[in-house]
């Protein structure tokens, strides 16, 4: 079947099946939310421990040297997504989702515990960069896996919604960093914080991810990777040495590059309005610094709570309206939105125009995940989303904040709106061209039922 095709009406689930779905999506999602929150935890938190690392007087250069070593993780990000999408397509997305978390849990202890330059020298720098290694490749497997893992999991008629829940987690783990910033600055000195109290989040992000931990283990396998593993093995070893190689994937070029194209607009769509957002109401808009951050938390929890209801839309109507809603809007839209923005006088100003470009950004980030799932077959599916995925959110999503400063910075601000503006129409020109992949099949399973259910109608 191909997969603009239009499907029949499918049977529904038996009620231990949608229990099972229900706990792969809990699974899939709180691991995704740890995950994203230890990530963040480190930009937050970074001014109050530069301090004990770095030696010298000048805090801009221990700022930069910190931000330094948080870039490196989206450096890691293309080499996680390709050693873990290779693990997930061999061995198992369950194994993948349980590397990561384990990963990750790793990396917060080593920050918490990370010696001072006071004791130690630079060996707590050193603990810094290893631990952001680990961040950056469980980030880049993350991705993949969890995106992988949710579609696959998902009822064929209910992948947009499974799959929003990626975004709906990672945008729940930047809140709840954001909020946990936000309890300690009121209920901790400053002398508190720079001393030990930095550390305290971390420790937490290492206990939720042992929660996550032990509840990814007990996580059935999704029935699309298990019946593709004994096609595999029935096959001999050829064909399962092939499973989530290179080689592979450059027989699915096409598609690899189709994801890196589609992926273009939506990430620097998505960090703009996200991460680079209070920082141009603060420098730009001259809002205070509580006001932004207030209006950043409340657009963000609203983000969330409608990227399920944009996903079972396009459950309903399809990937590609969506996509295309979303790069147009931000092709003819971010210039105004980001020129108002920057004249906002106040708190409902500031939100009601954010609110505007993140219910355009969820045309994008509530079923990029199931998109890209979609695109390709099971037994390279976890590498084709993660390798071309993090290439892509390295290159321009890793940037995008430090290109707007730089416009900013040589007194052309407007330039980097229109720079979002031409991501957003190549991907634009992307969607336009590509079929609609709601109803591809995923599974045997799927396509037995997709048989019966046609056989039912003739």
């Amino acid at each position: 079947m191909s997969p603009s095709a239009v499907p029949a009406a499918r049977p529904q689930p038996p009620g231990g099946e949608r229990a099972g779905r229900r706990l792969a999506l809990v699974g899939g999602s709180l691991g995704n939310l740890v995950e994203w929150y230890d990530w963040f935890v480190y930009a937050s938190f970074a001014v109050y421990f530069a301090d004990d690392f770095f030696p010298g007087r000048d805090s801009t250069a221990k700022l930069m040297n910190t931000a330094g070593i948080f870039a490196v993780g989206f450096l890691m990000r293309p080499v996680g997504g390709w050693l873990l999408g290779r693990a997930a397509d061999r061995h198992g997305r369950k194994s993948a989702l349980t590397l990561t978390v384990t990963m990750m849990s790793a990396a917060a202890v080593l920050i918490a515990v990370a010696p001072t330059y006071a004791r130690a020298g630079y060996l707590g720098a050193g603990v810094l960069l290893l631990a952001r290694l680990l961040q950056g490749m469980s980030i880049g497997g993350e991705y993949a896996a969890s995106a992988t893992y949710l579609t696959e999991a998902s009822a064929p008629n209910r992948r947009g919604l499974g799959s929003s829940f990626q975004y709906v987690s990672m945008t729940c783990g930047q809140l709840l960093g954001l909020g946990i910033l936000i309890v300690m600055q009121h209920t901790l000195s400053s002398a508190q914080l720079h001393s030990w109290g930095w550390r305290v989040p971390f420790l937490l992000g290492a206990v939720l991810a042992g929660v996550v931990l032990w509840l990814r283990r007990r996580l059935p396998e999704t029935e699309a990777f298990t019946a593709d593993a004994r096609t595999a093995e029935a096959g001999g070893r050829k064909q399962d040495g092939a499973r989530g190689t290179l080689r592979s994937l450059w027989e699915h070029r096409r598609q690899a590059l189709l994801v890196m194209a589609l992926t273009l607009g939506g990430t620097v769509a998505y960090y703009t309005y996200t991460t680079y957002l209070t920082k141009y109401l603060i420098g730009s808009a001259g809002l205070a610094k509580n006001t932004a951050t207030l209006v950043s938390f409340t657009a963000l929890a609203l983000f969330a709570a409608i990227q399920p209801l944009a996903g079972l839309l396009s459950d309903r109507i399809g990937r590609r309206p969506l996509l295309i809603t979303f790069a147009l809007g931000c092709t003819v839209g971010t210039y105004p939105l980001m020129t108002a923005l920057g004249s906002a006088s106040g708190y409902w100003s500031a939100l009601g125009l954010s609110l505007v470009a993140l219910v355009i950004v969820t045309g994008y980030t509530s079923i990029n995940a199931a998109v890209k799932a979609e695109l390709f077959p099971t037994r390279i599916r976890a590498l084709g989303v993660a390798l071309p995925y993090a290439l892509a959110n390295a290159l321009f999503g890793g940037t995008a904040e430090y290109i707007a400063l730089w416009f900013k910075n040589s007194g052309h601000e407007s330039g980097f709106f229109w720079y979002v503006s031409g991501c957003a129409l190549v991907s634009l020109v992307v969607y336009v061209l590509m079929p609609d992949t709601r109803n591809a099949v995923l599974s045997p399973e799927e396509a037995r039922t997709e048989a019966a259910a046609a056989g039912a109608v003739r």
